[in-house]
């Protein structure tokens, strides 16, 4: 039997287990969390069911993708960066909205974020330019101009609808051009024309946003459900009035006496703090949340609060430490690489699994401004999560298959270099 489940379950074990404990909180969470879905729905095991059923394509997803050698995910590159932009210039056009972000694709039977695929695609790519572009001095001068040449474009796309993932989606591969070894001074000014982008982002943000009541009727839409509607023609800075909303939320640290607190309008923060609030060291408990049935997106987007509401502040720690294990048993597979590939493609995917899983961290205790990142393989999801388990099948991929390093003959050299 250990014999079949190890055929199975190959790769790195610390991986996983990592995604074992992830899955296992997870369907816990969720069946915690889902109060409102099963009002709504009327069926108390359905949204769990549902979400178990997700979970499970994923893990089939996670062992397929494990067992095809990472060298051949090359092959794939260019048919992925076709279907991602295809995807991605549809979702702007006649894109199905949901709570007036078009971020998906509605086929009828199945729906699904085209980011979620270029994310993982942009990745891929980055790792096979960095990889065919690598000297014994680092990488070549030219890659960062065909790195930023081939990602401009896509994470430009992605930005004008979900800004915050095409802010993490950079700021995960200007860190694999680190890891790549591409000259620091290139780096630099990278990192300084970013900043100036961000900034006329903001100051674009704050001066084309409209302050009308139909804006700020329609991102409070956010507040009670998930509400889907026909994508409608739209300017390209339609969700402008939603960012300089939350913008100016997040940067307003006035203090506001209990009793001024509108808890209508700042819903999602107000509820958010109270879990965490009540929850103590130890919290009320599995199945115990109380602000589940108030917090608007508890399973999905704030699904970390109802975990520090529930598992309590020791809870809450387990939760990141899972992510920082997986990052850093990563940086131990890709360091046994020996070649530059399969070593930056796992490190690019837990970078990016990692950040956002952070992103949303902070974005639940207060400290970052409030976006709609959900937790990786553990919020409720459908495209997100099967997605990120392919993610997870890739590093074992690496695992299992990478060729690498001789470490008697790297001890060897070290005796003879001392």
């Amino acid at each position: 039997m250990n014999k079949k489940l190890n055929n199975i379950f190959k790769g790195d074990k610390v991986i996983w287990m990592v995604f074992f404990f992830l899955f296992i909180i997870s369907i816990v969470e969720v069946f915690s969390a889902s109060s409102s879905l099963t009002y709504k729905g009327q069926s108390y095991w359905g949204p769990v069911i549902k979400h178990f059923g997700i979970f499970f394509v994923g893990v089939i997803c996670t062992i397929i993708v494990m067992n095809i050698r990472c060298q051949y995910y090359k092959i794939v590159t260019p048919f992925l960066l076709l279907i991602s932009l295809a995807s991605l210039l549809w979702v702007l056009m006649p894109g199905h909205a949901i709570n007036d972000g078009s971020r998906w694709i509605n086929l009828g039977i199945v729906q699904f974020q085209p980011s979620e695929i270029a994310k993982g695609t942009l990745i891929l790519a980055v790792a096979q330019l960095l990889s065919a572009m690598q000297t014994e001095d680092g990488a070549d001068r030219k890659a960062i101009k065909y790195i930023v040449g081939l990602c401009s474009f896509f994470i430009l796309l992605i930005g004008v609808e979900n800004l915050s993932t095409a802010v993490l989606l950079t700021g995960v591969i200007i860190l694999m051009m680190f890891i790549g070894r591409v000259p620091l001074s290139q780096i630099g000014k990278l990192l300084g024309f970013f900043a100036v982008t961000i900034a006329i982002v903001i100051g674009a943000v704050l001066l084309l946003a409209s302050n009308d009541r139909e804006a700020a009727s329609n991102n409070n839409a956010n507040k009670t459900e998930i509400v889907e509607q026909p994508k409608k023609s739209k300017s390209i800075f339609h969700r402008a009035a939603t960012w300089k909303k939350r913008l100016f939320k997040f940067t307003n640290k006035e203090d506001i006496p209990p009793e001024k607190f509108d808890l209508d309008e700042n819903m999602q923060e107000g509820h958010a703090n109270i879990a965490i609030a009540s929850s103590k060291a130890v919290g009320r408990g599995p199945g115990n949340s109380v602000e589940r049935d108030f917090l608007p997106q508890a399973y999905s987007d704030f699904i970390y609060a109802i975990i520090i509401e529930e598992m309590g502040l020791f809870g809450g720690i387990f939760v990141a430490l899972l992510y920082i294990i997986l990052l850093f048993r990563t940086g131990k597979i890709a360091n046994r690489c020996e070649n530059s590939f399969p070593a930056l493609l796992s490190m690019g995917l837990a970078l990016l699994l990692v950040s956002q899983a952070l992103f949303n961290m902070l974005v639940a205790v207060g400290l970052a401004p409030i976006t709609g990142q959900p937790l990786p393989l553990i919020s409720r999801g459908g495209t997100s999560t099967i997605i990120n388990c392919v993610y997870i099948g890739a590093i074992l991929s690496v695992s299992l298959w990478a060729k690498k390093k001789d470490e008697n003959s790297n001890q060897t050299s070290m005796k003879v270099a001392k």
